[in-house]
């Protein structure tokens, strides 16, 4: 049986007495979408920071391919392949296209100390890499961030990943700050990530876009694994309910009912 791509295994993390994570074990497989689910302070933040170099488990271990790594720095976590991709794409928005797509590892033309940034191929690259993943409106590599929507400016940043090579991408909160048409064009490239076979971490707290798209689900509350479990297990009403930490929809209404009769 093929190892997943990345597991964590009773993974926790302290500040001092303070734990934000508790004996957190998951599993990440190529080709699927895990949806990591939780509302605002449920440690969904620190997940992703332990995952991508940013901080150290306090107890626990990641293995990618069955085997443990540890990582230093994000561009640790980076250079073994995982890539994230946060709520507001990570890009510039004063640069243009080809540039803020190739960042840091610009492609140059010339010889020697003559060398200078090639424009033309960066531009190239960018356009042909955002277009791939069905975004056709972007057709201009020197256009600046700005003038791109939020879920095109997700786009490019996905495209990078995936063009440098990511085989895990972690989408923090992508579709938050989107209209219903932008977060469709995010939750379209986000199959079509899968399609090429990434495992894909997809944290959310909306529950409509995750079982758009999710394959595996886990709900995180106060730093504790408090549901996993596979696409069609649960509905979405039983989701809503575990985010809500156990308190049903129809106990809230009832209380806001009290609320606007006292």
């Amino acid at each position: 049986m093929t190892s997943p791509v990345l597991e964590l295994r009773s993974v926790d993390k302290s500040f001092g007495p303070i734990d934000v994570l508790h004996d957190i074990s998951l599993k990440m497989n190529e080709g699927e979408v895990l949806c990591l689910l939780g509302d605002n302070g449920a440690g969904k933040s620190t997940l992703i920071k332990t995952l991508c170099g940013v901080h150290k488990p306090t107890r626990g271990s990641i293995l990618m391919d069955g085997a443990e790594v540890t990582f230093s720095t994000p561009r640790e976590a980076q250079d073994k392949g995982i890539a994230t991709v946060h709520q507001f794409g990570g890009t510039f928005p004063l640069m243009s296209i080809g540039r803020s797509f190739f960042v840091g590892v610009e492609p140059t033309k010339g010889w020697g100390p003559f060398k200078i940034y090639d424009r033309k191929k960066a531009n190239k690259i960018a356009v042909e890499a955002v277009q791939n993943f069905g975004i056709t409106r972007v057709d201009d590599g020197d256009r600046l961030i700005g003038g791109l929507s939020g879920g095109e400016r997700q786009s490019l940043a996905i495209a990078r990943a995936v063009h440098f090579g990511a085989r895990v991408l972690i989408l923090d909160e992508p579709t938050a700050a989107l209209g219903v048409k932008q977060a469709a064009h995010v939750l379209r490239i986000v199959n079509e990530a899968k399609r090429r076979g990434l495992a894909v971490i997809f944290i959310t707290h909306q529950v409509m876009h995750a079982m758009a798209v999710g394959d595996h689900f886990a709900v995180l509350i106060r730093g504790a694994i408090a549901a996993d479990f596979r696409k069609g297990e649960r509905s979405r009403e039983e989701i809503t309910d575990l985010m809500a930490g156990g308190e049903t929809m129809a106990d809230l209404e009832r209380q806001i009912e009290g609320y606007a009769d006292a």
